[in-house]
């Protein structure tokens, strides 16, 4: 049991790596489009809650 687990944790470090890591600017304008694109996707979201919770209200009365 030891034996596969010390396996696995080798294997794991060579799969590690492997990975080509980005770069610290890489890094920050990834988190920069991201954070972007979350903004204008929850401004999105709630433009169109509104608009939809407005017309249901024109509706029920």
């Amino acid at each position: 049991m030891i034996g596969k687990v010390q396996k696995f944790f080798s294997e794991v470090t060579v799969e590690l790596k492997k990975v080509n890591w980005p770069t610290r600017p890489e890094l920050i304008e990834a988190t920069w489009v991201v954070l972007v694109s979350t903004f204008f996707l929850g401004l999105f979201i709630g433009a169109t809650d509104f608009a939809f919770s407005r017309l249901l209200t024109l509706f029920i009365k």
